[in-house]
């Protein structure tokens, strides 16, 4: 039988691919959560809890209104993302100005009692969320199968990630975005609403971290717990890119998911683990991630 490197291909490429629809995720998470840090200065442990809303409200929208899959793509970050509106109006943005721990102790309770909400109602196993009919079945490359889902996610994924990062690199928004930060009276000086810059911002973190739930929906299940599952991995993710890089969250995210994917092949003892011992070593050589700036 033909192999590469000793292993059959359609093990080697099967892994590769669920490397990267996982990396898609992780850079999906990463980049709300470096968008919310970086523009915001806040540690938003409560992104794992607005992914998993985002899947419930996908779920609970066909249940019980019929909404498909395509219609919970707009409303579940619209949504989730009205509620992280509601939260920074209401408790983050009492915190700006104080140390990073109170913004992550607020939002670790707040991702507890959400998940525990949702844990009481619908118990801890998963809900089943069906593929939509016409991202159904796959294509065989001959050296392996691609399903037509798992493509779809890779590639909405890179258009969502780049997408924001062009805006807030590349744009006036995003520059306007970025001085707020450095200096929010001179911004503010040319009739610019910085509060409600920074409000709309945070809900677009959370929106990103709904969107990602929605897709995840089909391939994961709806459980409370799968936000929880990952948050660790998003976070060590975001340490590794660089705190607040955008650029970082993307390309640590995907290159993370293809290295936990490659390490299950050929030693899978330490496909848990491996992304961590990266994380050590990134942070010994360079503390401020491999895409961070030293302060």
């Amino acid at each position: 039988m033909f192999e590469l490197i000793g292993i059959p291909p359609q093990a080697l490429f099967g892994q590769l691919l669920i490397g990267l629809i996982n990396g898609a995720f992780y850079a999906m998470l990463s980049l709300g959560l470096a968008v919310i840090f970086g523009l915001l200065n806040i540690i938003n442990f409560t992104h794992g809890a607005q992914y998993m809303m985002g899947a419930f409200v996908a779920y609970l929208a066909l249940t019980y209104l019929g909404v498909g899959y395509w219609g919970a793509l707009i409303l579940a970050p619209l949504l989730v993302g009205a509620f992280g509106i509601l939260l920074e109006r209401t408790m983050l943005h009492r915190l700006y100005k104080l140390d990073h721990l109170y913004g992550l102790l607020l939002t670790f309770g707040i991702a507890l009692i959400v998940e525990g909400v949702f844990r009481n109602e619908y118990g801890s196993s998963g809900l089943p969320y069906a593929i939509p009919a016409e991202l159904r079945g796959g294509y065989n490359l001959g050296f392996m199968f691609l399903p037509v889902y798992r493509a779809w996610v890779v590639l909405a994924s890179v258009i969502v990630c780049f997408g924001t990062w062009f805006v807030i690199e590349r744009t006036r928004l995003g520059a306007y975005l970025r001085a707020a930060t450095e200096n929010p009276t001179l911004v503010q000086a040319f009739g610019i609403n910085v509060p409600r810059m920074i409000t709309l911002t945070y809900g677009f973190g959370v929106a990103l971290a709904a969107f990602a739930g929605v897709m995840a929906a089909p391939i994961y299940q709806v459980s409370p717990l799968m936000g929880a599952n990952l948050i660790i991995i998003v976070f060590a993710v975001v340490v590794i890119g660089g705190m607040g890089s955008i650029m970082g969250a993307i390309v640590t995210g995907f290159s993370l998911g293809v290295i936990e994917g490659l390490t299950k092949v050929f030693y899978p003892e330490a496909s848990n683990t491996v992304i961590f011992v990266i994380m050590a070593i990134v942070l010994t050589i360079k503390p401020a991630g491999l895409f961070g700036r030293s302060a």
